[in-house]
């Protein structure tokens, strides 16, 4: 019943393998990661055996890409597992069913994780190719995957626990990253720092790493078995109504006061009177009832996590090595790619879900009202969490610390967080407009941000590491002014004092900063102007 004669188990996958992204999405992976080996293959005729560096180079650059390609699809497969049978509204259907919940649970993580784990195994041979040039052991290899699969399923279980506490998979997903991408960096760390150690690497990565992960992995089980065996949200098919005064009774750690400053800004109370003259309608709504539909649990744990970890990289990067400050706007950056494109990318396609769209567009608001009204409504809450990680930066500049003397880099940096901001909320909405389901829409975003955002990254890198032609330097630099990250440490920075005077400062690359801002500024009016467009044709309005 838990595993061979499952019935979650056999139905989610016989509805996943065969469906044809199943097959798009092999293709891809496999040959993302063989062009990578084939662009990365060393060059030489002849190979120094005794000391395979670029052999060396090359099979940490494939694991690194193929662990971080796993633990970011590892919540797009299992943070809808739960939230996809509430918004199906088949949650009750599927709890009042002969099976237990432990096999509920283990049908739906082993067919989130099976698909995942098809895609590692096929890139098997991809990796026994690098053998042959030597530097790495057919047992280092085994280690590596043994210990990809067991955290990469930690992966899995912990997004099938968010998905288990929220109603919508927009939610679930933003949680699961916020606690999966700490721990992957802290992985990947492990596995360099623990380098040196050789044969006691290997033996770390197959017993502690397994014993960890299934430890944890059991707790979250029982604790996802037990909210489904007295589930919280029976009733109104999976939508679970949320009293506020209970909740700031149980709240643990922050609660969210809707009336006060600044929870006000993001989290607005609902209105008990009649709207002034002049407000636009559908921001107001947006703001005060759809995006808090289900209570805060989602925004204080966002809130908590982001806090938790922005202790951490502020003490390292502002003020114990300041020199290490892109660093940390690095971080703002990377929170605004998660957490933004929530609030944005089903504020359209929540209409056609609701089948509200065809009424909403024969009313005497504006296509602009609608525009403005559902992107400054997603992009207020966004930039408003985003902003709470700022405070440090803005603190540091008026402490007697050398970033009084880099006062227009600060500036810099404080551009580049709001030009993101603007970019992931006009993105998700872009997608939300052009696709049908939330879900699709969501995952449309992220997939367009993180290359756009982290591909001219990870093209520099590559370029420095493995090429060494001067074309391909000059392709990954022009490619530079897409990316926020790139322009951030494009920014120059002097952490010493000005009064020596044998320090020079540094001297950056403002070109690549002034072509970010630029390349940001007609992005997002381009598709500004696309979504009026699309509006005032009734883009997808009717089934």
């Amino acid at each position: 019943m838990y595993v061979r004669e499952n019935p979650v188990l056999q139905h989610e996958l016989l509805t996943n393998l065969r469906m044809t992204r199943a097959f798009v999405l092999l293709f891809a992976y496999v040959a993302l990661l063989g062009g990578v080996v084939w662009l990365a293959w060393p060059q030489e005729q002849r190979l120094d055996m005794a000391q395979p560096e670029a052999a060396k180079r090359l099979v940490n650059l494939f694991f690194f890409g193929q662990y971080m390609l796993a633990s970011l699809m590892a919540p797009s497969f299992a943070a809808g597992a739960i939230t996809g049978e509430k918004e199906r509204m088949s949650y009750e259907m599927l709890l009042a069913s002969p099976l237990r919940p432990g096999a509920i649970v283990l049908g739906k993580l082993f067919a989130a994780l099976c698909h995942l784990g098809i895609l590692m195994v096929c890139s098997l041979p991809i990796v026994m190719l690098c053998l042959p040039l030597g530097g790495v052991s057919l047992y280092e290899v085994f280690a590596a995957y043994f210990g990809m699969i067991a955290t990469v399923g930690l992966f899995g279980m912990i997004s099938l626990w968010a998905s288990s506490y929220f109603k919508r998979t927009s939610a679930s997903l933003v949680v699961s990253y916020l606690m999966i991408l700490p721990l992957a960096m802290i992985c990947v760390l492990a596995w360099n720092s623990l380098e040196q150690l050789g044969e006691m690497r290997l033996l770390v990565v197959v017993t502690v790493v397994p014993i960890a992960c299934v430890s944890l992995a059991a707790l979250m089980w029982q604790n996802v078995c037990r909210r489904l065996l007295y589930p919280p949200d029976l009733g109104s098919e999976g939508k679970e109504v949320v009293d506020l005064e209970t909740e700031a009774r149980e709240a643990v750690g922050l609660y969210i006061k809707r009336d006060e400053f600044p929870d006000r800004l993001f989290a607005p109370p609902k209105r008990t009177s009649f709207m002034e003259e002049g407000i636009n309608p559908i921001y107001d709504k947006e703001m005060r009832s759809e995006i808090f539909s289900q209570g805060t649990l989602m925004l204080r744990l966002v809130i908590q996590i982001s806090m938790l970890l922005a202790l951490i990289v502020m003490a390292c990067c502002l003020y114990i090595w300041p020199a290490y400050a892109p660093w940390y706007i690095s971080y703002v950056l990377l929170f605004n790619m998660l957490v933004g494109p929530v609030f944005s990318a089903g504020s359209v396609t929540s209409e056609r879900e609701r089948q509200t769209l065809d009424l909403l567009l024969v009313t005497l608001v504006t296509p602009w009202q609608m525009l403005w009204g559902k992107l400054f409504s997603g992009l207020r809450v966004s930039s408003v969490l985003t902003s709470f990680l700022l405070w440090p930066v803005l603190l540091a500049c008026v402490m007697p610390l050398p970033f009084w003397y880099n006062l227009p880099t600060m500036a810099g940096y404080l551009l580049i967080v709001a030009l993101c901001c603007v970019t992931t909320a006009v993105t998700a909405l872009f997608c939300s407009t052009i696709f049908q389901k939330s879900s699709t829409s969501l995952i449309a975003t992220y997939l367009i941000i993180v290359t756009m955002f982290m591909a001219p990254v990870a093209a520099s890198f590559f370029v420095k590491t493995f090429l060494t032609g001067s074309t391909e330097a000059a392709v990954a630099d022009a490619l530079g002014v897409l990316s926020p990250f790139s322009a951030t440490f494009a920014l120059p920075l002097d952490v010493t004092q000005n009064d020596n005077p044998g320090v020079t400062a540094s001297v950056g690359d403002l070109g690549l900063f002034f072509g970010y801002a630029g390349w940001s500024i007609v992005y997002n009016v381009a598709l500004i102007l696309l979504m009026t467009r699309l509006f005032q044709v009734r883009w997808r309005v009717a089934d």
